[in-house]
């Protein structure tokens, strides 16, 4: 899979996340600090090989301006 980074955390410093990425694939792949074992537990439905990170609002949203960007452009 060739990942292409859309946004990434302003205040994460030249390394580390959160990140959102668009895959070759179309779809979007998240970068983030994966939940405690308490939150993961909280998450609904989750099937085998799945898990969950946080991200900042902020970044979900300068990624989503930058995906339509490149659908336009």
């Amino acid at each position: 899979m060739e990942l292409t980074m859309l946004f990434k955390d302003g205040g994460s410093g030249a390394s580390g996340c959160p990140s959102v990425y668009l895959a070759d694939t179309g779809e979007l792949v998240v970068q983030g600090v994966q939940l405690g074992s308490d939150d993961l537990a909280a998450l609904e439905n989750p099937l085998p090989g799945e898990t969950a990170v946080r991200i900042a609002p902020e970044v979900l949203i300068g990624a989503v301006e930058r995906y339509r960007a490149r659908q336009q452009g």
